[in-house]
């Protein structure tokens, strides 16, 4: 063993001895600590603190440094409070919105934090009962909170758990504070003894307030504005028949009450699947881009002739569908293919109103479908992209809010997470549960599907196909597996893919854009550790590690003259990239 690895080997251990000898453990982490026997697990829990990024954190549930449990989130809002009190007075009282989703220990962790925030005189505004993600977001800007905490781990599975931080315009932290926050929460190294005060002291002292229904019905105001053509959903709306499944998450009290309130009358709960469960029970994986998260509610679908099947995740900040087919089947459509949808039909239904702005601007992450691009084109409006995280779509919505240079109508990320009006300043499920339930209006006026919409824009735009495949790097080894692969990338870069030529590489972390021929031109978006490249037959390939998982994504993005052409092309080049990444 080199002086390193025994360094490392110490150190963990110590950690871990720490925890085992500290008397006051928590009774249920202390159980559970003691029942693990695998090293590798201990030195996976021990080895580091979990990382806290831009977006906050997110982990397996367990004890530990590198695990989501009442200590790390402890840890992590005593970071936000240190920096909290280095602002002014006024700005500090505003407090902060808190949120949870349905998990094991949110609601409990949700609290903890309040406990923590209370120890530093910052008030917290914690809601009653679960609620998405979305809605923790428009409660920051409603409140006029300084900060916002959601406790959720949105898709993944039951183990896991996370704490998101949002600023004053209610998305995530910007950069500067964001890395302020960071540097406060790993000042902190005494989990045990990190001051709170109990709950019901709080209360008397008017540290923490209770919101629930009062936020609920301002964002539901807010929601039903989201309905463009009110006749159009007045006259089809009580026909179309619906099915949606919040995933046992968060999403069925509000879109429940979103859908009834603009006119959708047809619509069924996959009943099973309304209940918050932690244990996810019908489904390992609650999350709508996969298909078997559809199951429930395709059964569902064909018992009641449903015309659309919508899903949520459990903080209701993704949504995925699936449309009736003629044969009775269902077909599900892609994130990149819903966006494409969506922002299809808002701006038609605006320029058709007259109400599509001169300075119209649409959003887009830089691993997003191309063919949203080509629309936007269509209606004469700007397309922007940004890289990957909703807080780059954030910031632009805020920036164009100061200075008016454009009118932000839709925003939207691959991975199935859209905004329609920023009143929020995430992802919101919410909205594009109403949105889509009026597309399907719409186009069943017309007698088609949201399958035909798609296909007619196929036709009119060409045959644009997606795919998204992860590679996951568990335990110790792991972050330095995914470096290692991108300096593979970077360092060893191709010069084909499947055959054809690559014209240009993109390199968001030296920011240079280097074509075949030599020369390069310089990048304006912030530094990212991600590579594009971009291929002659207008074919691209992303590589990039997750933000919040250990997970190294690839993006694959081409054209072909039909469906099935696309389909191909696609499955050659994801080939060809895992090929590469193996050899």
């Amino acid at each position: 063993m080199n002086d390193d690895k025994e360094a490392e080997q110490l150190a963990w251990q110590e950690t871990y001895q720490a925890w085992v000898a500290y008397p006051e453990l928590n009774a249920n982490l202390k159980k559970q600590l003691t029942a693990i026997s695998d090293q590798e697990q201990l030195e996976d829990a021990f080895y580091q603190p979990m990382t806290f990024g831009t977006a906050g954190m997110r982990g397996i549930m367990g004890p530990g440094i590198n695990r989501m449990n009442i200590y790390t989130v402890r840890q992590a809002t005593e970071g936000l409070a240190r920096f909290m009190d280095t602002l002014d007075p006024a700005t500090k009282k505003r407090g902060v919105a808190i949120s949870f989703d349905s998990r094991y220990h949110s609601e409990l962790f949700a609290h903890e934090a309040a406990q923590v925030l209370g120890a530093h005189q910052i008030p917290s505004f914690v809601f009653d009962g679960l609620r998405p993600t979305p809605e923790l977001s428009f409660a920051v800007r409603h409140l006029h909170t300084y900060a916002g905490i959601m406790i959720t781990a949105s898709h993944n599975p039951k183990q896991y758990n996370g704490y998101k931080i949002y600023g004053p315009d209610g998305g995530q932290m910007p950069p500067k504070e964001a890395d302020l926050i960071t540097r406060y929460v790993r000042q902190v190294t005494d989990l045990f003894h990190i001051k709170t005060v109990a709950i019901q002291d709080l209360r008397a002292a008017k540290l923490m307030t209770l919101i629930g229904e009062d936020v609920d019905e301002a964002y539901l105001a807010n929601v039903k504005k989201i309905t463009i053509n009110q006749n159009l959903v007045d006259e089809v709306g009580p026909k179309l028949k619906l099915v949606y499944s919040p995933l046992h998450g968060t999403g069925k009290m509000l879109g429940e009450k979103a859908l009834t309130n603009a006119g959708f009358t047809q619509f069924k709960f996959v009943t099973p699947q309304a209940i918050a469960d932690p244990e996810f029970a019908t489904v390992p994986y609650p999350n709508p881009e996969f298909p078997e998260a559809f199951d429930m509610a395709i059964k569902l679908g064909k018992q009641e002739n449903a015309d659309v099947l919508i899903a949520t995740d459990p903080d209701a900040d993704r949504l995925g569908t699936a449309v009736r087919q003629p044969d009775g089947n269902y077909r599900l459509l892609n994130g990149n293919q819903i966006a494409a949808l969506m922002l299809d039909y808002i701006l038609r239904a605006n320029q058709a109103a007259g109400t599509l702005p001169d300075n119209a601007v649409v959003i887009k992450s830089i691993v997003s479908t191309e063919l949203a691009t080509q629309i936007a084109h269509h209606y004469h409006v700007k397309m922007l992209d940004v890289l990957t995280g909703f807080k780059f779509i954030g910031e632009k919505i805020k920036q164009y809010e100061a200075d008016h240079s454009q009118t932000y109508m839709f925003g939207f990320e691959e991975s199935y997470g859209s905004l329609i009006r920023p009143f929020v300043r995430d992802k919101d499920a919410i909205q594009g549960l109403l949105l889509l339930a009026e597309i399907a209006a719409f186009y069943q006026k017309q007698g088609k599907t949201l399958y035909d919409g798609l296909q007619d824009l196929f036709k009119q735009y060409g045959y644009y196909a997606e795919k998204t495949v992860s590679q996951t790097f568990e335990g110790v080894s792991g972050h330095d597996k995914m470096a290692q692969l991108m300096t593979k990338f970077r360092e060893n870069q191709p010069t084909a893919f499947n055959g054809v030529k690559i014209t240009a590489v993109e390199d968001f972390t030296q920011q240079t854009k280097k074509f075949a021929d030599g020369h390069q031109e310089k990048m304006t978006l912030p530094t990212a550790n991600v590579l594009k490249y971009l291929l002659a037959d207008k074919t691209w390939i992303a590589v990039r590690p997750s933000g919040t998982e250990p997970k190294i994504k690839f993006y694959v993005g081409t054209i072909g003259k039909s469906e099935t052409d696309a389909a191909a092309k696609l499955t050659a080049f994801e080939q060809a990239l895992q090929d590469f990444a193996k050899a």
